[in-house]
C-alpha cells in the first residue's frame, strides 16, 4: 500500500467499495481509510470503525493483525493532527510493534515516519531525526523508493533549519537535478525544502515558485497539511517582497482550507502568517487579535517549531505597538526555544529583536552585543533578509545613543555606516524592492552630516521606491478588489437571495390550505433558485406552472436596458413557444406594462364578449389572465403572466401560489444574472492577466519572443531531449535518435550600426522588424525565434536533426543577403548577417556534458569566427569522438581554435566549403 496516493486513486476505491457487501468490503476500507486520513479524517475514522468491525471475521490472522496495525496509524494521525500528541503516541507504538512482528518494513517505515512527526511537534528534535532515519532504512529494505526519498526529503528540510549551507552542499544539486522525475507524493517534500533554502537565500521568488508546486503536488495526494503550511509559505514570500495584498490572499486560502479539518497546527501557522502580513500593513490592531487566537490555538504545541514562529512574530508585533518590555520577554523565550530547536533563523532574529527592544528601554551596551551576535549569525548563515533587518537595527542604536564609533566606521558615521551596509546587502537580494524607510533613514543621517546633496539624492531613491512600490500595489489592488467586489457582491446576493426564498417558503406555509402543496412548493423553491442559467429557470418555471395551476399560455417578461420597455423573453401556449416581442412601458393598454409601473398584481376577468386589445394575434381567446411582478426587494425584474381560455380560474389561492413562484423565479433570474456578471468579470480579468503575460514575453518592436520566453520554456525541451538521449544510451546498438536534437542558432546583422548612423534609428528598427519575415520563411512555428538583444537573433530549432544545421544556417545566410530592406521612404538596403551554431546534446554519447547555456556560448564562438573570417557566413562547431567528456567548458571556449586543429572539435563553416543549395524543408 502506498504511503500516499493521487485523487484517481481514492476516486476508484469509492467506487469499488459501492457494490461490495459484508467481509470483501475489508480489503477495500483499509487502503480507502489511510489514503482518506487527511483528505477527510471524519470519514476516514468511520470506515475504519467499519473495518475493525468485520476484523473479526476474517479467518487468516496475520493479514487480521496487519489491517488492525494499519487501522491504528490512521486513528494516530488523526490525534495527532489534532495535536493531542500523547494519544498518538499511544497508537503509533502498538502499531509499530505488530509491523516489526510481523517483518512489515513498509508498515515498520510509516510507523517510524509518524512517531518523527510526533516528535517533531513535541520539540524532540533527535528522536525525529533518528525516527526519520529509521523510516528511510525501512522502505528502503521494503524497496519502496517512495517512503525512502519522502523520508529523506524531510530530514534535508529539518537539516536546512538548523544549517542552511550544510543541507543545500548535501542535498541542493541532487534534488534540482530529479525534479522532472519526482513521484508526485515526493514531490511536496522535495519542493519544500527547495522552497525553503531559496527563503533562507532571500531569493523569494524562487521560494514562492517551489512552494505554490508543494501545495498542488499535496493536495492531489492528500497531503492536506502539508498543503496548508505550503500556502502560509506561498503568503510568507509576497509578504517578504512587500507585496502585502498577495499574502493576505494566500493566507486566506490557506485558513479557508485548515479551519474545516480543525488541526491547531495548521489552522495556528494559518493565523500566525496572517497575523504578519496585517502586522507589514500596519493593522497591528487587528494583528494583535489574531495573535492572541493563534498562540491559544498553539498552545497545545508549546515545543514545536510553530509555536516558536509565533513567539517570534508575537514579539515582533510587541515591538511596533511600543510594548517594549512585552517584545523582550517574548524574544528571550524565542532565544530559549531557539537552543533547543538548534535552529538558526529563531537564534538570529530572537537576538536582533532583543536588540530592538534593549535600545529602546535605554540599554544600549546590552543592545550593542546582542545585535552584533545577530548579524554574526547571520553572516555565517549567508541569510541576506535578516542581515539587512539587525543592520537597520545597529544604525537606529547608534543614532539613538551616544556610544563610541566602533573601529573603522568615520567619526559621527556609525549610524550612516550600518545603513550603507544594509543597502549593499539588500542589493544582492533578487526580486527584493528597497523599503523607502532605508532611503528615508539614509537621508536623514547624510543631512545631519551636512551632506544635503547626498540626502537629498536618498530622498529622491526613497520616493522613486514609493512611486514603483505604490504604482504594482496599486494594479495589484485594483484587481484584486474588483474580484473580490465582485465575489463579495455574489455571496451577499446569494445570502439575500436565500433569505427571500426562506421567507417566501415560510410565507406559502402559511397561507397554502394543504400540507401537499407546501411541500411542493418548497421544493420548486430550491430547484428554482438553485438554476444559475435565465433559460434553466425559464423551463423549470413552465413545467411547474402547468403542474400547479389551470395555464394554457405562460408569459415572462423582463425590463430592457434603458428600463423604458419590456421584451417578452420566454412565451409558451398549450407547449408551442409564442414569438417574442416588446411593449413600451409607458403602454396605456398593456396590462404587463401597468403591472410593472404599479408593482402590483392585475386580476384580468373577461367574459366572452368583451373586447381584448392586448391578444397576440393567431393566439387563443383568453377570458382569465393574472400578471404579477418579478421583484427583488424595491427592485423590479420584470412580470410574469398567467392566461386560460376559462373564465374566473385564478383565485386567492391561485394568486398566493403564482405570487411564491414569482418570488423563486425573481431570485433564480437574478442570481443568472449576477453570475453572469461575476462570470464576464473574471473572464475579462483571465484574458487582461493573459495579455500581460504574452506581452512580457515578446518583444515589442519585432513580436518575436524575448529572453524571458526562452528561460521558462527551454528547460522542458532540454528534459525531453536528455530523456531521448538516455534511451538510447540503453540501446547503443541502435542508431542515433532522429529529430530529438536542439539546434541553437545565433544570427547577427552585419555592420547594423551604420543603418541607424547613417539612416536614423527608425531605419533600423525596420530592418529589425523585417528580419522576423525572413526568418518565419526558414523555420517552423514550433521553433523558438528569439530576439536575444540588439541586432542579434537566437533561434532554437526543436526536435531537429544535427546534420541539418548547415543547411539551415545556409538558408538563412542566403535569405537575409539576397533580398533586400524596404525602408519607408522608399529607400532600399542591402544587408548581410553572420550565423554561429551548435547542439544539444554537444557530445550524443554523453548528452549532459554541456547546459544549453554553455551551448548557446559555443554557438557564439562560431559566430564570432564567422565574423572574424570576412562576415555574410556561417560557423558551427560540432563535438568528436575525440572530445573528452571531463574537459571542464571554459578550457573549451577559450581553446576552441588549437581543440578544433587537435580533433577535440569539429568547425564546420561555409567560408571552407561550396555553398550548398537552400533547397529543402524546414528544419
Amino acid at each position: 500500500m502506498d504511503m500516499f496516493a493521487l485523487d484517481d486513486e481514492v476516486t476508484r476505491l469509492e467506487f469499488a467499495l459501492s457494490p461490495l457487501r459484508g467481509l470483501p468490503r475489508l480489503a477495500v476500507l483499509e487502503p480507502l481509510a489511510w489514503h482518506l486520513r487527511q483528505r477527510d479524517t471524519g470519514r476516514a475514522l468511520a470506515l475504519a470503525d467499519e473495518a475493525e468491525a468485520l476484523l473479526a471475521t476474517c479467518q487468516r490472522e496475520p493479514d487480521r493483525q496487519r489491517i488492525a496495525a494499519r487501522l491504528r496509524l490512521v486513528r494516530s494521525e488523526a490525534e495527532w493532527m489534532w495535536a493531542k500528541l500523547d494519544a498518538a503516541q499511544e497508537m503509533a507504538d502498538p502499531a509499530l510493534r505488530t509491523f516489526s512482528a510481523l517483518d512489515d518494513a513498509a508498515g515498520i517505515a510509516d510507523a517510524h515516519w509518524l512517531q518523527a512527526l510526533i516528535a517533531a511537534d513535541r520539540g524532540d528534535h533527535a528522536r525525529r531525526d533518528a525516527e526519520l532515519e529509521a523510516a528511510a532504512s525501512q522502505a528502503r529494505r521494503a524497496g519502496d523508493d517512495m517512503r525512502a526519498r519522502i523520508a529523506e526529503a524531510a530530514s534535508a528540510i529539518w537539516t536546512a533549519y538548523r544549517d542552511q549551507v550544510g543541507a543545500q552542499q548535501r542535498w541542493g544539486r541532487r534534488f534540482e537535478a530529479e525534479l522532472a522525475d519526482l513521484h508526485p507524493a515526493v514531490a511536496p517534500w522535495v519542493h519544500d525544502f527547495l522552497g525553503l533554502v531559496a527563503a533562507q537565500s532571500s531569493d523569494f521568488g524562487t521560494a514562492a515558485a517551489h512552494f505554490l508546486r508543494t501545495r498542488d503536488t499535496a493536495l492531489a495526494t492528500g497531503q492536506v497539511r502539508r498543503a496548508i503550511n505550503a500556502g502560509t509559505n506561498v503568503g510568507s514570500c509576497f509578504t517578504s517582497l512587500n507585496d502585502h495584498e498577495a499574502a493576505l490572499e494566500w493566507m486566506q486560502r490557506s485558513l479557508e482550507l485548515a479551519r474545516p479539518c480543525g488541526w491547531p497546527l495548521s489552522i495556528g501557522v494559518c493565523l500566525i502568517q496572517t497575523t504578519e502580513a496585517l502586522r507589514s500593513l500596519g493593522r497591528l490592531d487587528a494583528a494583535q487579535e489574531l495573535m492572541v487566537e493563534a498562540l491559544d490555538t498553539l498552545a497545545p504545541l508549546a515545543s514545536s517549531r510553530t509555536y516558536a514562529i509565533a513567539l517570534q512574530y508575537s514579539a515582533d508585533l510587541a515591538l511596533d505597538r511600543g510594548h517594549h518590555t512585552l517584545a523582550l520577554d517574548s524574544f528571550r523565550q524565542l532565544e530559549q526555544r531557539a537552543e533547543s530547536l538548534n535552529q538558526v533563523d529563531f537564534q538570529i532574529e530572537s537576538r536582533r529583536g532583543q536588540a530592538h527592544a534593549l535600545s529602546h528601554l535605554g540599554r544600549p551596551q546590552e543592545s550593542l552585543q546582542a545585535a552584533h551576535a545577530a548579524l554574526a549569525l547571520a553572516q555565517r548563515a549567508n541569510d541576506a533578509a535578516p542581515q539587512v533587518r539587525t543592520l537597520r537595527v545597529l544604525a537606529d542604536i547608534h543614532a539613538r545613543h551616544s556610544l563610541p564609533t566602533p573601529d573603522g566606521v568615520a567619526a559621527n558615521g556609525a549610524p550612516l555606516h550600518y545603513l550603507q551596509q544594509a543597502l549593499a546587502v539588500a542589493a544582492t537580494i533578487d526580486d527584493y524592492t528597497v523599503p523607502g524607510e532605508l532611503f528615508d533613514a539614509l537621508a536623514r543621517e547624510h543631512a545631519s552630516l551636512g551632506d544635503y546633496a547626498e540626502a537629498y539624492d536618498s530622498a529622491l531613491r526613497a520616493n522613486a521606491v514609493r512611486e514603483s512600490t505604490r504604482s504594482l500595489a496599486a494594479t495589484n489592488r485594483a484587481i484584486a478588489m474588483q474580484v473580490q467586489q465582485a465575489t463579495e457582491r455574489a455571496r451577499a446576493d446569494a445570502e439575500h437571495h436565500r433569505q427571500l426564498a426562506s421567507s417566501e417558503a415560510k410565507r406559502a406555509e402559511t397561507l397554502q390550505q394543504t400540507g401537499s402543496t407546501l411541500e411542493r412548493l418548497s421544493a420548486i423553491g430550491q430547484e428554482i433558485t438553485t438554476h444559475l442559467d435565465a433559460k434553466a429557470v425559464f423551463k423549470a418555471l413552465d413545467r411547474h406552472v402547468h403542474g400547479l395551476l389551470d395555464v394554457s399560455s405562460l408569459i415572462i417578461y423582463l425590463l430592457d436596458a434603458d428600463a423604458q420597455g419590456l421584451n417578452a423573453v420566454f412565451g409558451v401556449e398549450n407547449g408551442k413557444a409564442l414569438p417574442a416581442f416588446h411593449v413600451a412601458l409607458s403602454s396605456p393598454t398593456s396590462n404587463s406594462a401597468r403591472c410593472v409601473r404599479e408593482r402590483r398584481e392585475i386580476l384580468v376577468d373577461l367574459t366572452p364578449d368583451d373586447d381584448n386589445p392586448n391578444r397576440i394575434p393567431g393566439t387563443l381567446p383568453i377570458l382569465s389572465a393574472l400578471f404579477t411582478p418579478l421583484l427583488i426587494g424595491d427592485r423590479i425584474l420584470g412580470a410574469m403572466s398567467i392566461q386560460s381560455p376559462q373564465p374566473q380560474v385564478y383565485g386567492e389561492r391561485e394568486q398566493l401560489i403564482l405570487r411564491t413562484l414569482c418570488a423563486f423565479g425573481a431570485i433564480a433570474l437574478d442570481n443568472a444574472a449576477t453570475y453572469r456578471q461575476l462570470t464576464a468579470t473574471l473572464k475579462t480579468l483571465h484574458e487582461t492577466r493573459a495579455r500581460v503575460e504574452e506581452m512580457s514575453l515578446t518583444d515589442s518592436l519585432t513580436g518575436l519572443r524575448n529572453r524571458r520566453f526562452l528561460l521558462q520554456h527551454v528547460e522542458t525541451d532540454v528534459a525531453m531531449n536528455l530523456r531521448r538521449y538516455d534511451e538510447w544510451q540503453k540501446h547503443p546498438e541502435q542508431p542515433l535518435p532522429e529529430d530529438a536534437d536542439l539546434i541553437f542558432i545565433l544570427i547577427d546583422l552585419d555592420d547594423f550600426k551604420s543603418v541607424n548612423d547613417t539612416y536614423g534609428h527608425a531605419a533600423g528598427d525596420q530592418v529589425l522588424e523585417q528580419m522576423r519575415e525572413r526568418l518565419e520563411t526558414v523555420f517552423r512555428e514550433s521553433d523558438y525565434l528569439i530576439r536575444w538583444g540588439g541586432e542579434e537573433f537566437l533561434v532554437v530549432a526543436r526536435a531537429a536533426n544535427r546534420a541539418d544545421a548547415e543547411a539551415v544556417s545556409e538558408r538563412v545566410r542566403a535569405v537575409v543577403a539576397d533580398r533586400v530592406f524596404e525602408l519607408a521612404d522608399g529607400l532600399r538596403l542591402a544587408k548581410t548577417c553572420s550565423i554561429g551554431f551548435a547542439c544539444l546534446p554537444f557530445l550524443p554519447a554523453h548528452p549532459r556534458l554541456l547546459t544549453w547555456a554553455e551551448v548557446v556560448e559555443l554557438a557564439d564562438k562560431a559566430l564570432y569566427l564567422a565574423k572574424d573570417g570576412g562576415r555574410n557566413a556561417w560557423a558551427g562547431f560540432f563535438g568528436t569522438e575525440l572530445t573528452p567528456p571531463d574537459v571542464l567548458f571554459p578550457w573549451l571556449l577559450q581553446n576552441a581554435e588549437p581543440a578544433t586543429r587537435d580533433g577535440m572539435l569539429r568547425l564546420v563553416s561555409s567560408m571552407d566549403l561550396t555553398v550548398k543549395s537552400a533547397a529543402g524543408s524546414k528544419v
